[in-house]
């Protein structure tokens, strides 16, 4: 099966001409498409789109700059770090992000009981990656959850940081609430279901850097079998393949992002909010035989051998509440789905996954 691309320039063309609903007016190829979006979501966790505001320039700048810095010394990095506020803001070392696989025993007992050739890699302990968390958008000027909507950090000798970070983070964050705004029309839903309760929502700009010259082992895993707890995940192309996603049907698909093309995931947040019509699809990062040619090309052209994911995590705000919305809530499946603070939830999945025992990080 293959995930079909979105152009989002039509909804984009149109949408300001929509109402709030988004169901009155909306031309029948345009809601079409929209039930192609809430489709593809619901059945493949996962969304490739191409859209004209974000260019493979952009992401490229991006890249090089993350390369730069994920190529600095450890110790300069670890300036950067912020255990304190479970790594909300700042690096995140390598070695403590936990894959949920090791420690949720509900997605082991569904690990055993796949087909061979659909089980993922199994990790032999925390992640091999660093990640580097960057705020975008505005905040709350009262919350109760204060960790969550920390001030960023800003590392020494990257006079472009801040504005290169915004500017690809707010692209990215654009091209989420199209998307959004889409799958919520085709659900049946008013165009503004989920975007009203983005704003102002603690998202991350979190990309990720992993060493190929000491990690390019075939089967080497980065990221292990996870699903993400935020709404909506999205990522630029990674100029290293290695990203296996489970579609609901359990099938393990190898994800090709073409040039220009961003990559949607649906998080946990966008379960609760559909009772479970729409499911965190789970993913993983590997080192495959796809990685190392671009390795031996990358070599070659004497171009960084870290692997940067341009990954940007959306999320509900945390002092919204996470229920089933609209006809969702009549779901027999809703009762799964309890009301809580988006926060709160954030909190709780945070706990489950940190090597060390406080609240962790995405």
């Amino acid at each position: 099966m293959e995930i079909p691309v979105i152009d989002l320039a039509p909804y984009l063309e149109f949408s300001s001409k929509l109402s709030d609903s988004g169901k009155e007016g909306i031309d029948p190829q345009l809601k079409c498409l929209c039930s192609e979006v809430s489709r593809t979501l619901r059945e493949t966790g996962a969304l490739l789109v191409n859209d004209p505001r974000c260019t493979a320039q952009d992401n490229d700048l991006f890249i090089d700059m993350m390369e730069k810095y994920f190529e600095m010394p450890d110790d300069f990095k670890r300036l950067q770090e912020r255990p304190h506020l479970h790594y909300q803001v700042g690096v995140t070392p390598e070695g403590v992000e936990v894959p949920r696989s090791l420690v949720d025993e509900e997605i082991q007992e569904k690990l055993r009981a796949m087909p061979i050739e659909f089980q993922p890699f199994t990790p032999t302990g925390p992640d091999p990656k660093w990640r580097y968390m960057w705020r975008v958008g505005p905040r709350p000027s009262n919350t109760h959850f204060k960790e969550l909507n920390s001030e960023p950090v800003i590392p020494e000798g990257f006079p472009d940081w801040k504005d290169t970070m915004d500017s690809w983070g707010h692209k990215m964050i654009s091209a989420i609430e199209a998307v959004a705004e889409m799958a919520a029309i085709g659900f049946g839903l008013q165009k503004d279901a989920f975007t009203s309760l983005m704003k102002q929502g603690p998202h991350l700009l979190a990309p990720t850097g992993s060493d190929l010259r000491r990690h390019g082992q075939v089967d080497t895993v980065f990221a292990g079998y996870h699903y993400d707890l935020n709404f909506l995940t999205i990522h630029g192309r990674s100029r290293f393949p290695g990203l296996n996603i489970w579609l609901r049907n359990g099938q393990k698909m190898d994800v090709k992002v073409p040039v220009g093309c961003l990559l949607i995931q649906t998080g946990k947040q966008i379960e609760w909010l559909t009772a479970g019509d729409c499911i965190a699809g789970m993913h993983e990062v590997v080192v495959t035989n796809r990685t190392t040619d671009a390795i031996k090309l990358a070599l070659e052209q004497n171009r960084s051998l870290w692997r940067v994911s341009s990954t940007l995590f959306a999320h509900i705000a945390s002092d919204d509440v996470l229920k089933p919305l609209g006809h969702f809530a009549e779901s027999p499946l809703a009762c799964k789905y309890p009301p809580m603070f988006a926060g709160e939830f954030v909190e709780q999945e945070l706990a489950v996954i940190n090597l060390k025992g406080s609240k962790g990080d995405l």
